[in-house]
C-alpha cells in the first residue's frame, strides 16, 4: 500500500510538473504574440506618422507657393465659417494665356462661382459668360466692358469685386487656375474619366458623344478649348470646363494623390489662391462631404453687338435666378441681384450679402 501511495505521488508530481511547464510555455507564447502585435502596432503607427508628415510637408510647401492674398475686404467672417463647417463660396478663374508662357496674366477664359455646403452634402458650380456686359469696378469709364477683362484690369481683386457686385453674392475666396497648365494638372492626377457632351475633333483628338473616355492632359486641354464648332458656343465650352475641373478635384482628393509629391508640386505651379494652409486643412477636414452631390449651371445671356463688339447681355430675371440659386446654396436670405451698371464705391450692391 505504501509503495502504491508513493507511485501515485510520483505520478501526481510528474503531471504537476508537466502542467507547470505547459503553463509556462503558454505564457511564453502569449508574450511572444503580444510582442509581435505590439511591434506591428508600433510599425503601423510609425508608418502612419511618416505618411502624415509627408502629406503635411507636401501640403504646406504647395500652399505657401499658391498663397496670394488680394485686397478684397471679406463680406463675411471666413475663419468662423470654415471652423464651423458652414457653406462657403470660391470664385474659380481660369486665365487664358498660360499656354503662351504668361502665367496668371491676361483675361479669364473661365469664370465659375463654386459653393460648398457640407451639411447638404452638395456643391454648386455656376459658370458666368466671359463676354457678359458689365461695368468693371473702379474701371467704370470703360463701360461697357466684358466680364473676363476684369482680371486683366486689376487682377483677382478687381475680378472678385466685380462678380460680387454683379450678382450680389458674397465671395469668400478665390482661386486662379492657369488653364494653359491644365494638361499638367490632369497628368498629375493620372488622367480623368469624362463623358463628352458632343462629338467633335479638335487639336488632333476625336471625341464621341456620351462615350466615356480616359483623357490625358493634352486630350483634356483640347476637349475644353474647342468653342466655335459647339452649337452652344461658349456655353458648351463652359460645361466641358466644369466637367474636367470637377474630375480633377475628385481625383485630387484621393489618398494616392494626397501622398504624391508630384501632385502637390504640379498643383502649386498652376494655382493662385487666398486660401491659407490652415484654410485648406479645414476644407479637407470639414468639406469632403460637399462633393457627394453636384449642381452644374450657368448664367444664360443674349448676344448684343455694341460698336462692332460682341457682348452677352444677361437679362435681369436670369441674373436673379442665378443669385437665388447661389444664395440658397450658401444658406443666406434671398436678395435682389446686383446691378449691371456698377458704382465704384464698393457699397451699392453688397449691403444685403450676409
Amino acid at each position: 500500500m505504501a509503495k502504491n501511495r508513493e507511485e501515485s505521488k510520483e505520478g501526481d508530481s510528474r503531471r504537476s510538473s508537466k502542467k507547470t511547464r505547459s503553463t509556462q510555455s503558454s505564457k511564453k507564447r502569449r508574450k511572444i504574440i503580444f510582442f509581435w502585435i505590439l511591434f506591428g502596432m508600433v510599425c503601423c503607427l510609425n508608418l502612419g506618422l511618416f505618411y502624415f508628415s509627408r502629406v503635411y510637408k507636401n501640403a504646406r510647401e504647395a500652399t505657401n507657393t499658391m498663397y496670394s492674398p488680394n485686397n478684397v475686404k471679406k463680406k463675411r467672417d471666413t475663419t468662423s465659417l470654415l471652423k464651423n463647417g458652414e457653406p462657403i463660396s470660391i470664385l474659380l478663374m481660369g486665365t487664358d494665356t498660360g499656354a503662351l508662357g504668361r502665367n496668371f496674366k491676361g483675361r479669364t477664359d473661365t469664370l465659375i462661382l463654386l459653393t460648398l455646403n457640407p451639411d447638404k452634402k452638395h456643391m454648386t458650380l455656376v459658370s458666368l459668360p466671359r463676354d457678359a456686359k458689365v461695368a468693371i469696378t473702379n474701371y467704370e469709364s470703360y463701360y461697357p466692358s466684358k466680364l473676363n477683362s476684369a482680371y486683366d484690369y486689376g487682377g483677382s481683386t478687381t475680378a472678385v469685386k466685380t462678380v460680387q457686385k454683379y450678382l450680389n453674392v458674397p465671395i469668400d475666396f478665390y482661386a486662379t487656375i492657369n488653364m494653359g497648365g491644365l494638361e499638367n494638372m490632369v497628368n498629375a492626377v493620372n488622367g480623368v474619366d469624362v463623358k463628352p457632351t458632343l462629338s467633335f475633333s479638335y487639336g488632333g483628338y476625336s471625341f464621341t458623344k456620351n462615350k466615356m473616355v480616359h483623357m490625358s492632359g493634352p486630350e483634356a486641354l483640347a476637349y475644353v478649348r474647342m468653342r466655335h464648332d459647339d452649337p452652344q458656343g461658349d456655353y458648351g465650352r463652359q460645361l466641358r470646363q466644369r466637367q474636367v475641373l470637377t474630375k480633377i478635384a475628385a481625383n485630387g482628393s484621393s489618398l494616392k494623390n494626397l501622398l504624391s509629391e508630384k501632385f502637390f508640386n504640379e498643383i502649386s505651379k498652376q494655382l493662385k489662391t487666398d486660401l491659407s494652409f490652415n484654410d485648406i486643412m479645414l476644407l479637407a477636414l470639414k468639406y469632403r462631404t460637399a462633393t457627394h452631390h453636384m449642381t452644374s449651371d450657368h448664367a444664360q445671356g443674349d448676344p448684343e453687338l455694341i460698336n462692332g463688339v460682341s457682348f452677352e447681355s444677361v437679362p435681369e430675371d436670369e441674373k436673379q435666378r442665378v443669385t437665388d440659386l447661389l444664395r440658397s446654396s450658401l444658406n443666406i436670405p434671398k436678395a435682389d441681384t446686383g446691378n449691371t451698371l456698377l458704382n465704384s464705391d464698393d457699397t451699392s450692391a453688397t449691403d444685403s450679402q450676409n
